[in-house]
């Protein structure tokens, strides 16, 4: 097959050269070419013949739209963030640190989906066969049936999977596979681009669902161009520290389903293995209440989750600081302000260090109450009661408002046994609910009121 012929084009401008240059001609704008196939120079009337024969319009309501079928992939938790399972056709892209369980995760599904009768295939650039083959061993998946193909050449993968036609492929990783048709290194962002294009077109004609693999920057996000995430349906992130035995995948986009879902699973001798109660992993072990210390319910998604909010207050000198684990450092400062001007608790001189335990992330305001409550036990060297929760959302004016869900978040806590919560009074229940027996819900409008109500609970 003939090479095409290759251009690059500004990233800023649209302009396009034939070789890559420092600074755009057209702009001026430095390192902005990026290599790219040059569109075929045949008439325009035959380049978009087949185009328009089969181009037709529509009305929404004449579209039969059903609900898409999903083939589970016999892990709960991966289910929960794909939204039910994988779709057919559907293209998913996964990225996280080295060494945090990517392979790992989608070799256990890919053997959990081929003994389920579902044929399978994993494409690796960056290992052997029989490396994949060890780790298969090491994981427990004696006599595993997964096809295993080591190859890095786009042309190559993508007639593998026209012969093959499996129903579900995996491309461990994107940034290793490589086109013939562009000269530029695996890797790359033209290559990445391309190479992930193909790959798609391919899943949506073939209806075989294929899961790419992404590298990820030293600030977390995935690798290579930002268009890659526009391409696919599903994106998920592995997250969580190498040095724990827990991992989170968060899914950041779904077509198919809730964003911002995420699956918990704990890294054993035999691979991961989804985790069904996380709130458990995410509250610390005291056996007696201790200051600085709060636990709240944030919604991940659709799950409620407890959380424990730490929170250390310590004399800090002329230049205080504040450091937040978990939780936004710009909301922190704004809420101690708010926590001196309308509840009288000052912290001006005082270092303030905040924490959200099992190294989750919370982005929600409804964390806003919690966090200005161990602060204040943190700083008067009171503890909490004694099962105690709180979550609200805090305003500028010192409001609390109502956090969304406050229903689903009580009985939650209700169910491990927690019995006293400060919340929005929008969030309070109704009088007759019996899921909230033995839990005592208190009410507030006011941060003050939250002051007040923790100072003569404690």
């Amino acid at each position: 097959m003939a090479k095409d012929k290759t251009q690059y084009t500004c990233n800023e401008c649209g302009g396009s050269s034939p070789k890559w240059l420092g600074k755009c001609p057209h702009c001026n704008a430095w390192n902005t070419l990026i290599e790219s196939v040059a569109e075929s120079s045949a008439p325009a009337k035959n380049r978009f013949a087949s185009l328009a024969k089969t181009a037709e319009v529509t009305t929404l309501a004449d579209i039969d739209a059903t609900d898409v079928q999903r083939t589970p992939t016999g892990h709960d938790e991966l289910d929960r963030v794909l939204g039910g399972g994988i779709v057919e056709g559907g293209v998913v892209l996964i990225g996280g640190d080295p060494g945090i369980g990517k392979s790992t995760l989608l070799l256990q599904a890919l053997d959990s989906l081929q003994r389920a009768g579902q044929k399978t295939l994993y494409v690796t650039g960056e290992e052997s066969g029989a490396q994949v083959a060890l780790r298969s061993r090491r994981l427990g998946l004696d006599g595993s049936q997964v096809s295993v193909l080591a190859e890095i050449q786009l042309e190559k993968i993508l007639a593998t999977l026209d012969h093959v036609r499996p129903a579900i492929a995996v491309i461990d990783s994107i940034q290793t596979v490589y086109s013939e048709q562009l000269t530029s290194a695996p890797g790359s962002v033209a290559q990445v681009r391309e190479c992930a294009a193909h790959l798609t077109r391919a899943a949506k004609a073939s209806g075989t669902a294929i899961v790419l693999v992404g590298h990820v920057t030293k600030e977390g996000a995935l690798a290579g161009p930002r268009v890659l995430e526009h391409m696919v349906d599903t994106v998920l992130y592995f997250e969580g520290d190498t040095h724990s035995s827990f991992r989170l995948i968060r899914a950041i986009k779904n077509r198919f389903g809730a964003v911002n879902e995420i699956g918990v699973f704990a890294m054993t001798e035999r691979g991961l293995k989804g985790v069904s109660n996380p709130s458990a992993i995410f509250l610390s072990q005291h056996s007696e209440p201790v200051p600085g210390s709060c636990v709240m319910v944030t919604l991940e998604g659709t799950r409620p989750m407890l959380v424990e909010i730490q929170a250390l207050v310590d004399s800090g000198g002329p230049s205080p600081r504040r450091l937040s684990v978990g939780l936004d450092r710009d909301r922190l400062a704004m809420l101690l302000a708010v926590l001196h001007r309308h509840a009288g608790v000052a912290c001006m001189d005082q270092d303030v260090f905040v924490n959200a335990v099992g190294g989750v992330r919370i982005s929600e305001p409804a964390a806003d109450l919690a966090v200005m409550l161990a602060i204040t036990s943190s700083l008067r060297g009171k503890p909490l009661p004694k099962g105690f929760i709180a979550f609200g959302e805090v305003g500028l004016a010192g409001e609390v408002r109502p956090a969304p869900r406050g229903q689903e978040r009580l009985k939650e806590a209700a169910k491990l046994g927690f019995s006293v919560a400060v919340v929005p009074k929008a969030n309070l229940p109704k009088k007759n609910d019996k899921a909230f027996d033995g839990m005592t819900v208190h009410g507030v409008d006011r941060i003050d009121e939250a002051m007040e109500l923790a100072r003569s609970l404690a």
